[in-house]
């Protein structure tokens, strides 16, 4: 029995506290991973359907939702710690462009998140949505920001941040989670060096980085440090949302530091990672970590792409996920039918799900052809996590670019500054950002 309907926007946004949603969003992710828990289905409408939840019996379902054993004919091989690929050799990088080419990833990324961050609503924004709100704005395809209709048609309604973000009201880089992790993970490197630990990470969350501010398994992260577990119990223990985006949009810097090293920066994202994810969860890092140091170093992004893809297990979802994208695009297949395609996949999982948003990054860079302005626009509109498919996206772009090679009517509403929540780091300069990462990418490259 199927109950993956509207109850997951019921409960969306509030992963700390209500048993039905901890129950729901498990029985999911084990459904999902190739568990036997569809027998339960019956027991979790009824405990999930109710508007006063009866905890106790949510506890005791959990429980055997929990203890379910695997489904001995899932087709996916994603056994805990499973060994990863031999490590990728490592590409010598020219120091000459190397400032620039960190500058646009930092500036691809706030120009990316900014771009998609008004359609961040997987539950309205379909990509038809959001092609039929651009049609009526003149703005399709997107070469510029989200621009706002006043009145606005019936029907539609931006995502809360987009008073910041769209066109001709854009001062400063809003603020963002998707923003906010990657200043924090640089404030990491520079305190820590590459040698961090998931301890390092756990305790600059709990002094730098405010709770509301973090989102799903983030969220239920946090709560279990501030419980008392360390990693990696803060990723496994009551943590439905472990395959989610979360620790995806959290690993590009470590790509920017790891300059034509995609298996270096792959072990630091997974170290990252281990906080709050599992799984795919974390895998979807280990790539964007892997595709952004080897977006330095590679021809196109469909190099990069392939470098990164030997660094997730073969057999897992996300790897056979992207194997599909790539198998699409050399089939020369349209922008919308890979994107429906994609849609049709992967649409049993959450918008925020990092299996679907990761595959939509991918076509945003294959079908983006290397020019910044439609690989980020493609990204934005192929629907769910807009802000952060986009931001990667763009991240990535603006490596293979380079920062002068972004068209300034992308960067010049930022003013080169970014608000952030993180602790010492409001208004900061995205120049500045970049200055400090370049410092450690160098040390980096020099140390072979």
């Amino acid at each position: 029995m199927d109950i993956v309907e509207p109850i997951e926007s019921a409960f969306f946004g509030h992963p700390e506290g209500d048993p039905r949603a901890l129950l729901y969003f498990e029985w999911l992710q084990r459904r999902e991973s190739g568990y036997a828990v569809d027998d339960f289905a019956e027991e979790v409408r009824e405990l999930t359907h109710t508007r006063v939840p009866n905890a106790a019996a949510c506890w005791l379902m959990l429980e055997r939702v929990e203890a379910a054993p695997r489904d001995p004919g899932w087709p996916y091989d994603e056994a805990a710690g499973a060994i990863l690929p031999a490590a990728l050799p490592r590409s010598p990088v020219h120091p000459t462009h190397l400032y620039d080419r960190v500058h646009g990833g930092w500036l691809g990324r706030c120009v990316g998140c900014t771009l998609g961050k008004p359609l961040e609503n997987g539950f309205a924004w379909s990509p038809r949505h959001i092609r039929s709100y651009l049609e009526q704005a003149g703005a399709y395809p997107l070469a510029d920001y989200v621009p706002v209709l006043s009145p606005m048609p019936e029907g539609y309604r931006l995502a809360p941040g987009w008073p910041e973000s769209v066109r001709g009201r854009i001062e400063g880089c809003p603020r963002d989670d998707d923003l906010d992790h990657p200043v924090l993970s640089l404030h990491l490197l520079e305190q820590q060096g590459i040698e961090f630990t998931a301890a390092d990470v756990a305790a600059e969350w709990l002094a730098r980085l405010p709770f509301l501010q973090t989102f799903t398994a983030d969220r239920v992260a946090y709560r279990n440090l501030i419980d008392g577990l360390e990693p990696p119990a803060t990723a496994t223990y009551r943590n439905p949302y472990r395959e989610w985006i979360g620790a995806m949009v959290r690993a590009d810097v470590f790509g920017y530091v790891c300059p034509g090293d995609p298996a270096r920066a792959a072990d630091l994202a997974a170290r990252d990672a281990s906080v709050s994810h599992t799984g795919n969860g974390a895998w979807a890092a280990i790539w964007v970590a892997a595709l952004t140091a080897a977006a330095f170093t590679a021809d196109s992004a469909v190099e990069a792409i392939h470098l990164a893809q030997q660094t997730i297990p073969e057999h897992s979802r996300l790897a056979v996920a992207l194997a599909q994208v790539l198998a699409d695009h050399e089939r020369g297949i349209g922008y919308d039918q890979a994107v429906a395609t994609v849609h049709a996949r992967h649409g049993h999982y959450s918008w925020v799900h990092a299996i679907g948003n990761a595959c939509l990054v991918a076509v945003g860079l294959l079908w983006g052809e290397g020019d910044f302005t439609r690989t980020i626009g493609l990204t934005a509109q192929a629907g769910w996590d807009t802000g952060s498919t986009a931001a990667t996206a763009g991240s990535i772009a603006g490596i293979l670019l380079g920062a002068n090679a972004i068209p300034p009517h992308w960067t010049d509403p930022l003013s080169d500054r970014l608000s952030t929540a993180v602790s010492g780091y409001d208004n900061v300069r995205i120049s500045d950002l970049a200055r400090r990462t370049f410092d450690l990418a160098r040390r980096q490259v020099a140390s072979g």
